[in-house]
């Protein structure tokens, strides 16, 4: 199950995403309710979904 982690890694490569409007809404919404950036909450996330596609091979 995912939790949300408040510990802050250094995150340095710059990339632009696209989100649609619903699923930015309820990132920010998380965010800010685990007290985490937005964008720390979207490198969990990515991670989250990259490990546990990982854990299905």
């Amino acid at each position: 199950m995912f939790h949300v982690d408040k510990g802050s890694k250094a995150a340095n490569v710059q990339r632009t995403i696209r989100f649609t409007e619903d699923l930015f809404d309820r990132l920010v919404k998380t965010a800010n309710e685990n007290e985490v950036s937005f964008n720390n909450l979207v490198l969990q996330c990515c991670k989250y979904a990259l490990d546990d596609m990982e854990n299905e091979n």
